[in-house]
This record gives C-alpha cells, sequence and structure tokens, in this order.
C-alpha cells in the first residue's frame, strides 16, 4: 500500500480559499507572516514527516511505551521529534514574540500539526502538552518563574504536561485531593495523578508539571483548587537539576496510541516534592481552562488526521483491489468478464464518501475553529474580539467531540472497505481504528463536551453565542442561493436551523422548571444532532467556495478537484443531514425520561 496519509491540496483549499487564511494574516499581530511563508512551512512539515514520522508509525506501535526499572521506555524517535520541535520552531511557534515565540496564527500551527498526526498520531502529543504547559506559565505564571521555565521549553529540551486526573475522582475535579502545603516561597506538594499522557520517558533531561491541588483551608469544590508548577527536577541556584520527588509509578497500557506513554505519577512520596503557585490561589481550574480548550482542539485535529490518514489507505486500497464483478443491464453479473477493482461496487463508494465528507469536513471545523481563536486575542476592536470569543467558546465542544465520534464511524468503514483484511495486522486500518478510539475519551468524554455544549454554551450570556453562530450560518445560507444548483442545499440548511429552535424551545422547558437532569439526559444525541448540522453548514461552504472557483474559471486547483467537493457536499446533505430528523424527534420526545434513575430496576 502506499504511503499516502494526507491530502495536502484539499487541507491547502480549506486552509487558504474556503476558511480564509488571509483574514487572520491581515491582523496586525500576524503581520510579520504571509502565504508564501505559510506555505513554506507546510512543505517542510510535510517533507519532515514523510522522513521522520511516517516512517516509524508502525514500529512504535509494535514497540509501545512501558514501564521499567521506575521510569518510562519510549521510542528513541519521541526524543528526536522533540528536539527537533524545538529547533524548526514547532513549539515557540504560537508564543508572544516577547516570551521568546513567533507568533504564529494558530490556523497555520494547526494545519502544520495536522500533516504530523496523520503521519504518526503517536508523536504531536508530546510537543503539543509542552506549548500547552507553557501557555499557561506564559499567561499566568510571574516573571521568575518564566525566565525559569519557558526558554528550556520551547527549544524541547524540556517538555511539559497537565496533571488533572486524580484515581479516586476521575473527571470530577471537584473531588481532587492533591495537597499543597506552604513552605517558603514554594509549597509542598503530596499527591497522585493519573492518565498523564507524556508524563515522563526515558532521555528527557526534565518534564515540567502543571499540578492542580489544593492549599490547606481552601474552599470545597471546584473553587478551592489551585495551579502549581511541579518539574520533575527542580532547578537549582548553580543552574543545575536535582531531583524533586516525583515519581513514576506506572504506564498505562493503551490499546492504540502505545507510543505515546501515559503515566501514573506521585508527587511527594518522600515529602520533598515543591511546587510554586501559578497566578493566584484558588484560580486554577479557570487557569486550566486556557490549556484544556486549546487541547481540546488539538484533540478533534488529531482524530481528524487520523480519519484522514485511514480514509487515504482505504481509497488506496480499493483503487488497487479487484473482487467481484458489475451487475449488467440484464441484473446478473458475467462470470467471463474481469474481476473490477472494488472502488466501482456503489456500496464501497458509499463508504469511501462517508470517510471523505467526515474527514474533510472535520479539517474545515478545527481549521474554522483556530481562526475564530486567532481572530478572537489579534482583531484590532475591542467588540470584535468578544465576537470571535464567543464563537470559539460555542465551537470547542463541538470541534472536540465531532471529529472523534464521527472519526471512529469513517476509519470504521475503512476497515469495511478491506473486508477480511482490514482486520489483519499486516494491514494499517485496524491500528488507526485502535488510535482514534480514545479520542472521545481525551480531554473530557463525549458525554462532559455535550453536557457543556447544551448546558453552558448554548446558554451563556442569553444565547449570544448561539445568536453569532446562527448569523454565521445564515451569511453562507445567503451567499449560496446565488448559485441555483446550490440553492436547495441551502433552503435545506436554513430549515434544520429552525428545527434547532423548536428542539431547543423543548429542552428550555425542562431548564426553566429547575429540573436540569432531565434537560441535560440527552445532551449527547443533542451533540450529535448540533453537530450534524454545523457540518452541513460547513459543506455547503466548501460547496460554495468550489462551485464559485468553477463559476470564475479558477485554475489554482483542478475542475475535477472542484466537482468532487460539490458531489462531496451533496452526499452529506442527502445521507447524513437527514440523521437530524430522528434526533429531533428522540429530543423532541417528553413523554418519559428513560435513562434517569428511579427505584424501578431497569438492568435486571
Amino acid at each position: 500500500m502506499a504511503n499516502q496519509y494526507v491530502d495536502l491540496e484539499t487541507l491547502k483549499f480549506l486552509l487558504y480559499n474556503v476558511q480564509g487564511l488571509q483574514e487572520v494574516l491581515d491582523q496586525e499581530r500576524y503581520a510579520d507572516y504571509d502565504k508564501d511563508s505559510i506555505e513554506l512551512l507546510l512543505n517542510s512539515v510535510k517533507d519532515f514527516s514523510d522522513k521522520e514520522l511516517f516512517p516509524y508509525f508502525r514500529e512504535m506501535d509494535e514497540k509501545p511505551a512501558h514501564f521499567k526499572d521506575g521510569e518510562i521506555v519510549v521510542h528513541p524517535q519521541v526524543n528526536k521529534f522533540m528536539a527537533a520541535g524545538g529547533e524548526m520552531g514547532l513549539i515557540a511557534s504560537p508564543f508572544s514574540y516577547e516570551d521568546g515565540g513567533m507568533q504564529m496564527p494558530a490556523m497555520a500551527l494547526h494545519a502544520a500539526t495536522f500533516i504530523q498526526d496523520a503521519a504518526n498520531n503517536h508523536l504531536p502529543g508530546y510537543i503539543g502538552l509542552t506549548i500547552g504547559s507553557a501557555e499557561l506559565i506564559a499567561h499566568f505564571a510571574n516573571q521568575e518563574l518564566k525566565d525559569t521555565y519557558l526558554p528550556n521549553m520551547l527549544t524541547g529540551q524540556w517538555g511539559g504536561t497537565m496533571c488533572l486526573t486524580e484515581p479516586q475522582a476521575g473527571s470530577s475535579l471537584s473531588d481532587i485531593v492533591t495537597a499543597a502545603t506552604p513552605d517558603g516561597d514554594a509549597y509542598k506538594i503530596h499527591g497522585q495523578k493519573i492518565f498523564i499522557s507524556g508524563g515522563d520517558y526515558q532521555g528527557a533531561e526534565n518534564i515540567v508539571h502543571l499540578v492542580l491541588a489544593r492549599i490547606k483551608g481552601a474552599p470545597a469544590g471546584t473553587k478551592g483548587i489551585s495551579l502549581f508548577v511541579v518539574p520533575k527536577n527542580r532547578p537549582t541556584a548553580d543552574g543545575g537539576l536535582e531531583r524533586n520527588d516525583v515519581t513514576t509509578v506506572a504506564d498505562f497500557e493503551k490499546m492504540g496510541q502505545k507510543g505515546y506513554c501515559t503515566t501514573h505519577l506521585f508527587f511527594g512520596d518522600k515529602e520533598d516534592c515543591q511546587g510554586w503557585l501559578v497566578g493566584e490561589a484558588n484560580q486554577g481550574l479557570k487557569y486550566m481552562f486556557l490549556m484544556m480548550n486549546g487541547a481540546r482542539i488539538g484533540v478533534g485535529r488529531g482524530a481528524a488526521a487520523i480519519a484522514s490518514a485511514a480514509y487515504q489507505a482505504s481509497l488506496n486500497y480499493a483503487n488497487e483491489r479487484p473482487q467481484g464483478r458489475q451487475l449488467t443491464s440484464t441484473g446478473k453479473k458475467d462470470a467471463n468478464q474481469e474481476q473490477t477493482l472494488i472502488i466501482n461496487h456503489p456500496d464501497v463508494r458509499r463508504m469511501l464518501l462517508l470517510q471523505k465528507v467526515i474527514t474533510e469536513g472535520s479539517q474545515s471545523l478545527v481549521l474554522l475553529t483556530a481562526k475564530y481563536h486567532d481572530l478572537s486575542i489579534a482583531s484590532a476592536a475591542a467588540e470584535e474580539r468578544e465576537r470571535y470569543r464567543l464563537l470559539l467558546e460555542i465551537m470547542t465542544p463541538v470541534v472536540k467531540t465531532y471529529p472523534s465520534e464521527a472519526g471512529i464511524t469513517s476509519v470504521n468503514n475503512g476497515v469495511q472497505v478491506l473486508g477480511g483484511y482490514g482486520f489483519c495486522s499486516e494491514y494499517i486500518l485496524q491500528q488507526y481504528l485502535r488510535d482514534i478510539r480514545i479520542s472521545a475519551i481525551y480531554e473530557g468524554t463525549t458525554g462532559i463536551q455535550s453536557q457543556d455544549l447544551l448546558g453552558r454554551k448554548i446558554t451563556m450570556e442569553n444565547g449570544k453565542a448561539l445568536q453569532l453562530l446562527s448569523e454565521e450560518i445564515k451569511n453562507t445560507i445567503k451567499a449560496s442561493m446565488a448559485h441555483e444548483s446550490l440553492t436547495p442545499y441551502a433552503k435545506k440548511l436554513g430549515a434544520k436551523l429552525q428545527l434547532t429552535q423548536e428542539v431547543l424551545q423543548s429542552l428550555m422547558g425542562f431548564a426553566m422548571k429547575g429540573d436540569y437532569q432531565r434537560f441535560l439526559a440527552d445532551a449527547t444525541p443533542f451533540m450529535e444532532f448540533f453537530s450534524t448540522i454545523v457540518l452541513s453548514w460547513l459543506w455547503l461552504d466548501i460547496g460554495r467556495t468550489a462551485q464559485e472557483a468553477l463559476v470564475t474559471g479558477s485554475k489554482e486547483h483542478s475542475t475535477d478537484f472542484y466537482e468532487s467537493k460539490i458531489h462531496a457536499m451533496e452526499f452529506y446533505f442527502k445521507y447524513e443531514l437527514p440523521k437530524t430528523t430522528g434526533l429531533a424527534e428522540i429530543l423532541m420526545d417528553n413523554r418519559k425520561a428513560l435513562t434517569i434513575g428511579t427505584d424501578k430496576e431497569v438492568f435486571a
């Protein structure tokens, strides 16, 4: 099978033409960048990924990270990748110039990282978490902590993590018990954290942990959580490093992403673990959400990239594998004919088109959300920054969830395209399916993201974020109506916007009565309903962009390329968007709450 893992032409089309990177580059913050410099970045990252990421993808699965003699042994490429990430500026890229960064737009960085995720999804997380933890220090820590940690983190010499989850608490952060006791200008940290991605690995000079903990006497629940910098090795006055009583207890053996280590850490086993408070006490969860929201976009991007790589693999297979014969006009098959390639069978084409619309729609979703991030910090007017902040807020749970959940469906269909071979380790599809499965769990499960969307983001500021998103969708509908061939699709999307209002009106009745459990009981079906409509908007925009290119005679891409995007849009509207009708029926059926616990034993 060919080593094709990403469609770079489609990625660039979505970045430049559909989502309009230039609007971001026009902002003063990004004045040092232009399309040529971004093009150079993407091409160099693709070349780097061809040589240093994709060739090690299967090997990292076959030789997974593992715990041995008190430390985590990882593939040698991990350390090489971290060093290269520092040298290429991939770690420093999103940071402001004053923090030693390159001040690159998130749109460009996500596009570049998408290529790496597609090439080898075991590796980019090491850099991604280092960026996230360094961002927390850059945004909220004092100058001394910035000077101590940022330079080595941005060069890849030191890694970084975020440490939230504890064995007894899981995703319920209000129940964390890791303790922080004042100790001079620092704190003594004592407790344990689990599921820490990139938490420790052989050969790393230092790992800088951003740890949520409670200072003695702090309020209960999430209001009493503070954030600390807790390095594996603490810097000394003479510029060296000494052990900081951070112990690696174990590595979790995962069914996928085996090269991306996931650790169990204990802080303060010998009562000698020091941490330094970031910002103000009891504000830790608010600070951590800066990193978590960025990480959620990253999870969606990674899932979209895995699905993209799986699509390329199954598409290549379908174009090479002969099997069976096509039906003749008599309704029978001619056994004397040569076998046809399986891509000629309608059901195989259906599965491939499903993969295409999920993967390319997800890419567009990631790039749009990154654009909202860029404009929320770089727009000149405060009113515009607030507008894009609200759009970013409502899109974040969607961009984390849709590529993850639909991506699983996409890769699963890729396995099906290969038939029996898809289930065999000789072929790559089974690894992609194992790797993508964790995306729906990382950084807040689908259920958590769904409750966030319906319970917080839809209702925030009296529905202001939803109103702004609706305006964005209506603008695309209006622009699409200028093309006769797109008018039926624009009208369908408009009808679905009206259906969304009907669904929300039905659900809000429970919230207005104070029955919040019932209001949120079907949050996950609502997420599927809402995401499917959002993706139909994105596909209409892709179709409109392609149609306008055909009308104007653009030679930037081929006619076949543009027509393939319109065909994919039509497929999405025929096969995916109608699913919202059934989901709406589920959401508006108020007769019985079948998932809320009662005295009746329903699992007997």
